[in-house]
């Protein structure tokens, strides 16, 4: 894959009724896109290996989005639009008002558009984002592997190198 492959390539994520769980260090794309019916996506954005700038496409209804980011994230909701019950749960997080956040503040900017019926985005970062991805069938693969191989596990800590 080349580099402009890299920078332009939309990885696409699609929950109907189902939970569907992206861990670790699995892609390099700046660009999501989310649809979910009745579902659970979960999504892990704490790897080194994203770009600074990350956008999300949502199509959502009665649905719900984890995100797993970093400590210094900012997570810009602003182009979301609602329909019924919903909204963004993000308890440490920065504010969600771009003119709020300082430049230069965070090393990852994470921008949610689209829309969101009766469904929310929980937003993870830290200690609880660790226990998330280690509460995951992913995580015990990994430290089933990284067992075998004399490695140590990353599905917890993608910043970790094995």
């Amino acid at each position: 894959m080349t580099k402009t492959d890299t920078n332009t390539r939309t990885e696409r994520i699609h929950a109907d009724h189902t939970v569907t769980k992206r861990l670790g260090n699995w892609t390099r794309a700046p660009r999501f896109e989310i649809r979910a019916r009745g579902g659970l996506a979960v999504l892990d954005l704490r790897s080194p290996d994203l770009p600074a700038d990350v956008e999300i496409r949502l199509d959502l209804h009665r649905s719900t989005v984890k995100l797993l980011v970093p400590d210094d994230a900012t997570v810009d909701h602003w182009d979301l639009s609602w329909t019924g019950k919903g909204k963004v749960k993000d308890a440490q997080g920065l504010s969600a008002v771009p003119s709020a956040v300082p430049s230069g503040t965070a090393n990852r900017r994470i921008r949610l558009v689209g829309s969101a019926a009766n469904s929310e985005i929980r937003v993870h970062r830290g200690g609880v984002a660790i226990v998330s991805a280690m509460f995951s069938r992913a995580y015990l693969q990994d430290l089933r592997h990284a067992h075998k191989t004399g490695g140590v596990p990353t599905v917890d800590d993608p910043g970790r190198t094995a």
